[in-house]
């Protein structure tokens, strides 16, 4: 373990707290801002994410053209790419799969905006969350087929959706696949399937989302057009919008190809070029710039929630629809059930915790939490798990139980720890009835009485890793600095080495010996808001998210105006009325010794 940064070995929320870099680190750090002319801090910043020193220009100036790699170089693409040529010159009936989450409503609306393009008109099908699950099924796949389609194109599902496929084929439609997630099965017999997590995929792109995957196809397809002499393809750059929404929403690594589409789909997304997007953020009261957090935490839950507690296909029409009129009802209908969302997670999250804190009892509790109910809504336990992951600091699965003893599961993970093919081993041992995933994330489906194997299972399966994860959860330092030195300047420079998120983390900075004065707990949610103060009298804006009745929030409520603090967050953005003024999120605290 490094030395403790600012002598913190047991904080508020019981971690140490250590320098993020390394002394290495550190000294390529100085050549950086030696070489660049930028800040020490932002050099600081990118050397800990791994950046050399050559590296470091590019890094921060990250383009498409640049880290974009063959398209080619994905299994099975030119193949793929090939068969959409046929259907757009053919002028086929074209039938698109999603899934009912962001990526999945993303990967629809690009596809459908490029063939949109050429005069073709999809038909788009999201199955619903409850009644018919994730992936394709033999009624939807009947339905589309008697609808006159030719060609049916799986996104972001069809992996192992063996059966559905080779029932479709058997009705002599051919069947393409783009997708991202794990498997260890045989791939199904559709007639091509790019998914750079196959197992015989050699790309290196397995970090993208299906959204990326299928930004990859249409970059394939505007080649092979142009290699036959047409013209006029799709400006693929203008569609970057909706990659960056899906590539922040599905929380894959935002590093490489991935920090090149968010950053260049946000100067996209901020023209309001696409009438869902902007529709979206003027529902969620979005201020200033759109950025990262905005896509992930107030637009992305919107569209999730057609999926979780409505209708499933809402995401996909407003992202690929035109028309501003009908994106501001969509808009306002997702918003409406966004908030009904919140209030049915909150009571299932208030239960799950409980839950949670019998299972640990007074001891360490098991490796991973598998938590059931039958008060819990389907919809919404994907979310329940996360908040619960980051509560009790282990990976989390939450099951929604029907009467007849079956139940629907969503798992969070932690870094280092791969639930996706535990989920998968899972299957192919008969203790589960379908499931997959990937390494952060999966779903289970459970029939009556499996639930104690599937919960020993993951437990014996992910018990090394949950320890050595856990293991190494001390907060990671970037660097210290005043309340007077966090000045929109500086949040706007550190920027540069964004966009932040998995793979890319929030630069986190602590505060030595600072007050929290005025601390009050705000919202339903339960959050700890107060003014960060400096000796100087420097004052920062700050929050604790849900952190009322927990450690963190107890520190913050009991200190007072007089007793200092070492506080540490990351730092953002607030626009407020046409003012710029910078805002604390408090990761954690810590007693100023001395």
């Amino acid at each position: 373990m490094a030395e403790p940064f600012l002598n913190v070995t047991s904080s508020a929320s019981g971690r140490a707290w250590v320098d993020r870099l390394d002394d290495m680190q550190s000294r390529t750090a100085q050549a950086i801002a030696q070489r660049t002319g930028i800040s020490e801090i932002l050099a600081r910043i990118i050397a800990a994410r791994g950046v050399g020193i050559d590296a470091a220009e590019e890094y921060l100036n990250p383009t498409i053209r640049g880290l974009m790699p063959d398209p080619s170089s994905l299994a099975d693409m030119d193949r793929l790419a090939a068969r959409l040529v046929a259907a757009i010159t053919n002028n086929e009936r074209v039938a698109l799969f999603g899934d009912y989450d962001v990526d999945g409503a993303s990967s629809c609306a690009l596809m459908t905006r490029y063939l949109r393009h050429f005069g073709l008109e999809p038909e788009v099908y999201i199955p619903d969350r409850i009644f018919e699950g994730y992936g394709p099924n033999v009624a939807a796949i009947d339905k589309l087929i008697d609808n006159g389609a030719t060609l049916l194109v799986t996104l972001d599902c069809g992996t192992v959706s063996d059966g559905p496929i080779a029932h479709a084929k058997s009705r002599g439609i051919d069947v393409l696949v783009i997708d991202h997630h794990l498997s260890d099965h045989d791939l199904p017999i559709a007639d091509a399937i790019v998914n750079p997590n196959r197992a015989d995929d050699i790309s290196g792109l397995g970090y993208l989302c299906a959204a990326g995957v299928t930004f990859m196809v249409l970059v394939a397809v505007n080649r092979q057009l142009r290699l036959r002499g047409d013209t006029g393809q799709p400006d693929l750059m203008q569609l970057l919008d909706i990659v960056a929404l899906a590539t922040v929403c599905d929380v894959v690594p935002l590093t490489g190809l991935n920090r090149a589409f968010v950053v260049r789909g946000l100067e996209v997304a901020r023209r309001a070029a696409n009438r869902g997007i902007g529709a979206l953020a003027l529902a969620a009261r979005v201020t200033g710039p759109l950025s990262p957090y905005h896509l992930g935490f107030l637009i992305g839950p919107r569209i999730n929630a057609g999926g979780r507690i409505g209708d499933a296909s809402m995401g996909t029409r407003l992202l690929a629809l035109d028309d501003e009129h009908e994106a501001l009802v969509i808009a306002a209908q997702l918003n409406e059930l966004n908030s009904e969302r919140q209030k049915i997670e909150l009571d299932a999250l208030d239960e799950a915790t409980r839950a949670a804190e019998a299972e640990i009892g007074g001891g360490e509790g098991p490796p991973v939490l598998v938590l059931a109910s039958a008060n819990w809504h389907p919809g919404i336990i994907g979310i329940v798990a996360g908040r619960i992951r980051e509560r009790f600091e282990r990976p989390a699965f939450i099951f929604a139980l029907q009467p007849d003893g079956t139940g629907v599961g969503s798992g969070r993970s932690m870094p280092g720890v791969d639930l996706g093919h535990a989920v998968i081993a899972a299957v192919e041992a008969g203790l589960i009835a379908r499931g997959g995933g990937h390494a952060m994330a999966a779903g289970a489906t459970l029939k009556a009485g499996q639930f104690n194997a599937f919960r020993a299972h993951l437990s014996e399966t992910l018990s090394r890793a949950v320890g050595t994860a856990r293991s190494m959860t001390a907060l990671k330092i970037d660097a210290a600095l005043s309340a007077r030195g966090a000045s929109v300047e500086f949040v706007e420079d550190i920027e540069r080495a964004g966009p932040y998120g998995a793979g890319n983390p929030q630069p986190v900075f602590a505060f030595p010996a600072h007050r929290a004065k005025f601390a009050e707990v705000v919202g339903a949610s339960a959050h700890v808001r107060f003014q960060l103060t400096s000796d100087d009298g420097a004052r920062l804006k700050a929050i604790a998210f849900r952190a009322a009745a927990t450690p963190i929030g107890d520190a913050l409520l009991t200190a007072g105006n007089d007793r200092k603090l070492h506080i540490a967050g990351t730092l953002g953005i607030d626009h407020y009325q046409g003012r710029a003024e910078v805002q604390l999120r408090v990761t954690d605290v810590a007693e100023a010794s001395g």
